[in-house]
Order: C-alpha cells, then structure tokens, then sequence
C-alpha cells in the first residue's frame, strides 16, 4: 500500500539539493540578441528557408532557449543513432528521444545555413552538418516499441516526417507568439525558490480534483524535504487529435491558479509536442524538467502511455514508465515520486488500497459519461472536476 506520510526520516532518501544543475552541467542558450548579427545570419542562407510545422517550432523554441540542454541544435546523424539505440548522445548523456529536423528539401546540404521560419516569421537560421534518410522502421521499433501505425508516434514519425532527417547548430532569432506564455528555463529558474525541492507535475489535459490531490499530496513524498513546491508544467503544444486544444487547455490552467491560489504551487507552461513513447517519453520529460530545475519528477500510471487505434490494446505496461524512470532517475540526476492511485470516497479522497482497507465503495465518473454531461450541460459533481475549468470547457464547446 502507497501512502504518503510525514516521517522523522523526511528527507533522508534526497540525493539533489536547491535547483537542479542542467544537464550536461550548463544551460545552452542560442538566442541571437543583436539586430544587426540576426540580419548577418539571415543574409547568410542566401535565400535557403524551411517552413517549420507546429512540432518543428516547439523543437526549435526548446533546442534554442536550453530546455534540451546540452545539445545546442538538431542532432547530426551519430547523436540520432546513439539516442535510437542506447537512449545516450554520443557525449554519453543520457537522451529519452532524439530530436531532428525532418525535411523533404533535397536542396538543402551539410555546409549550408538555412533559415528557419514559422508562421512566415524568420525563428532560427541552421548550420546544416549533416543529412541522411534515416531508417524509420527500426527509429519507431526503438523509441515506441513498435513501427505499427497504430501507434500515434510511429504514425507521426511515417506520414508526416519527411524523407530526410538533418542535423546542425541552431542561432535562435525568435520565439513564437503563441496562446499560452512559455518562460524560458532560465526564466522558471528565476521564479522557483533556490532552497527548496521542486516537484514537476506533468500533463497534457485540464487538472481535474484527482491531479489536484495527486501533486499536492506528492509534497509528503517521503524523497521531497519539508516546504518543497510544485511545478505544474503543462505541454501545450501539439498532441494526440482527439486532445483538447491547447489554447482551451491553458485557459482551465488560468482559471484554476485563480481559484487554488496555492503557494506551493507554481506554473509555468511547456512548448512541447508529445510522442505518447511511454517510458522513453518519461526521461526525456524528466530531463526537461531537470532543465527548468526541478529535483523530482511526478510519474503517473502509465504515463505517455499510447493504445492502438484499431485494437484499443495498450502498448505499454501500466508501471512500465515509472519502473524505468526509477532505474535511470540516479544517472539523469533526478528523482521520481511514483503517483499515488487515488479514488473518491465518502471520506474524500483516499488511495484505493485505504479505501478498500475500509470497505468504502469508489465513486466512479468515467470520461465518456464526464463529456456526455459537459456536452449536455448537465452538472457535474465538485469532487470530479473544478467549477471554473467546466466553465471554460463548456465554454470552448459552444
């Protein structure tokens, strides 16, 4: 049975301390400042430009303000093969997912600098290094465990990647203007305390009371000191095409900081596009969020977690991510603080296993009937979901 209590020996299983140093020991920072050199790097592509889709932005936004520290542009072919592998870059750092600009430029070759635009707007210029057709087969059996495309990640990865991958150094020239603000890693490590456990909650949908109870109890995490703060660090960009858009989804963040005014909690908002990858995906957001520097990472049951679209089979285990995380959480420099299974009783929330200890039946509202009642206007009960987040959800729908 998981139950989180306040112990005499809180604390004793810490291995980090105060705001986590970046990985690889430095935070990159490619952003260009100056007009003039911004200009010079432009002028440089001579006329050489990509449009970058909305995925492709969130990758170069990330790579550019240091949030995949220590790489400082998309990864060369032997950095790709080396994370697809061994889930290392070649420098030995641990890497969940590699990232690379996928094109179908033919054009475009190793010694040329290429501008980088999104939305029509100039965001990065590219010294391309390198460029090969990668074998996707076996990328998508590594990273997801499958090249079924079924699977929203080896789907992305075969209709809608490009024929080939490139590599090279990034000069940031801008950063997107986007529905939700992104602070940068230096800028969320400014407003985190310096003295304190910071706890990263990750998630991709509204917060709902059962998320609420979930981070806030992982505070008494018996790995988490005494005044240790949660990070609440949504993904906002692209996800699965059934997902709530992000916008919506920011909206419900806003209204419920409002409401909850906790001041343990923080939040801040994360541009990246998930792969629904499962345990590979667990490292590489707990490498993020080392970036941003939280200590502890939050992993949920079968987090990232994907089914196939025509079976409903799950591909990953339940406890698959967090066992993994757990095994590569030391080398990476990061904690992990396993989510607790929490149900609502008529005592209020409770592990399964206390509420089951007490012979106190679950109330259960699954998602199908929570959005048949949303569409229905029907109410929906508080210890389900927060007022003002149905409010915006209602809201969106009209």
């Amino acid at each position: 049975m998981m139950t989180f209590t306040k112990t005499a020996m809180r604390g004793s299983l810490r291995q980090v301390r105060f705001l986590n140093t970046p990985h690889g020991g430095k935070l990159v920072n490619k952003m260009v400042t100056d007009a003039a050199e911004k200009e010079d790097l432009i002028k440089q592509c001579d006329g050489r430009v990509i449009e970058l889709n909305e995925r492709q932005s969130c990758d170069t936004e990330l790579i550019t303000n240091g949030a995949f520290s220590p790489i400082e542009g998309y990864m060369a072919e032997g950095d790709y093969n080396s994370v697809v592998e061994d889930m290392k870059l070649e420098s030995g750092h641990l890497f969940g997912l590699p990232v690379v600009l996928d094109t179908n430029r033919s054009d475009v070759k190793p010694g040329q600098k290429v501008c980088l635009t999104f939305q029509g707007k100039p965001m990065a210029v590219m010294d391309v290094s390198s460029k090969w057709k990668p074998n996707k087969v076996k990328e998508c059996k590594s990273l997801y465990g499958t090249s079924e495309l079924e699977h929203p990640g080896a789907l992305m990865v075969a209709c809608e990647r490009g024929e080939f991958y490139m590599g090279g150094e990034l000069q940031g020239l801008s950063t997107p203007v986007r529905d939700f603000p992104c602070a940068t890693p230096a800028e969320v490590r400014e407003m985190l305390p310096d003295d304190k456990d910071v706890v990263a909650f990750q998630c991709r949908n509204p917060v709902h009371r059962a998320h609420y109870e979930l981070f806030t109890r992982a505070l008494d995490a018996p790995n988490v000191c005494e005044g240790g703060i949660v990070l609440v660090h949504p993904t906002c960009g692209p996800t699965q095409a059934d997902d709530i858009p992000g916008n919506v989804r920011y909206e419900t963040y806003k209204v419920l900081k409002a409401e909850t005014a906790n001041p343990r909690v923080q939040w801040a908002y994360l541009p990246y596009s998930m792969h629904m990858a499962g345990p590979r995906e667990a490292i590489q957001h707990m490498l993020l969020r080392k970036n941003y520097g939280c200590t502890h990472f939050i992993i949920g049951r079968d987090m990232a977690g994907s089914k196939s679209s025509i079976t409903g089979e799950d591909y990953y285990g339940a406890y698959d991510a967090q066992e993994f995380a757990a095994k590569h959480g030391p080398e990476l420099g990061m904690q992990t603080v396993p989510s607790l299974n929490l149900v609502y009783t008529e005592e209020g929330y409770l592990t399964a296993d206390d509420a089951k200890e007490k012979g106190l039946k679950p109330l259960k509202l699954s998602g199908t009937e929570f959005r048949r009642k949303l569409r229905a206007g029907e109410d929906i009960p508080e210890w389900f979901a927060f007022k003002s987040v149905v409010e915006v959800l209602r809201a969106a729908q009209k």
